[in-house]
């Protein structure tokens, strides 16, 4: 069962070992933090930000990831996503997808947003494929954008809207309900 836990400081340890895994820092726009230290300063930043929420992903009470939005507070009513999972037994099993689903209702319907967008790494396939599963669209492609890893890398721009969700979410809250990913009601 996939749920979202508020963030908070004891957090910070488990955090910045998923962040410095391979597997999570090469679809990430930045580098890993050096040191525990700075991570933890960036951690207390985030939490004292009240134009951000953070979230940890959990799997039957285990934390697995994370997600954030960016802007919630933004009177333009859009904040920008991003999410990872960062336990290896955790991924291709859904939580991800569950997660999304949790972190469109609480954008949408707790902060009231009108727009939720990312920056995906173009060549990361499974972001794209996840995030268009859930109704995203894609806005814009910004060449050349990042610079990881020794070289330059292109990003995507996806988004979904309020009113689109709200047309994709029952089959989709269902189909997570079905398959026992995330709780029923």
């Amino acid at each position: 069962m996939i749920e979202l836990k508020d963030l908070g400081l004891d957090d910070g340890d488990r955090l910045y070992h998923w962040r410095r895994q391979p597997e999570v820092d090469r679809w990430m726009s930045h580098a890993p933090p050096h040191d525990l230290e700075t991570h933890q300063a960036w951690l207390e930043s985030f939490l004292a930000d009240s134009d951000r929420k953070g979230w940890i992903v959990a799997d039957d009470g285990r934390p697995c990831g994370f997600l954030m939005l960016k802007g919630v507070a933004d009177p333009q009513q859009r904040a920008q996503w991003g999410w990872y999972i960062g336990e290896a037994e955790a991924r291709g099993r859904g939580a991800g997808r569950a997660a999304q689903a949790l972190g469109l209702e609480r954008a949408f319907y707790d902060f009231a947003l009108q727009k939720v967008w990312s920056e995906v790494l173009a060549d990361n396939d499974a972001a794209l494929k996840a995030q268009s599963a859930a109704g995203f669209r894609r806005e814009g492609y910004l060449r050349r954008h990042v610079f990881k890893d020794g070289r330059f890398r292109d990003v995507a721009l996806l988004a979904i809207l309020a009113e689109e969700w709200k047309e994709r979410r029952g089959p989709v809250l269902r189909d997570l309900q079905a398959s026992g990913l995330i709780r029923k009601g």
